[in-house]
């Protein structure tokens, strides 16, 4: 899949969530979105195209897949 296209997916699930009044919960759903119904590869390439930049990447966003990065590179347990 195209980081383009995975970039307006990632801002669209992102200004879906931006009308929660709590930032932090709205990061949270915005990660867990991303958790549970994107594919590892899918994962894989926006962490490496926030690693690059994250060009055309809103904030709420960004901070939702730096968030869930941080998750899945922690060790378990």
């Amino acid at each position: 899949m195209s980081i383009e296209h995975l970039v307006q997916m990632a801002n669209d699930i992102a200004a879906f969530f931006a009308a929660e009044p709590d930032r932090a919960s709205a990061v949270d759903a915005i990660a867990t979105h991303l958790r549970r119904y994107w594919a590892p590869r899918m994962r894989r390439q926006i962490f490496a195209h926030l690693d690059a930049g994250g060009a055309g990447l809103s904030e709420l966003a960004r901070e939702a897949i730096a968030q869930l990065a941080a998750s899945e590179s922690a060790p378990p347990g």
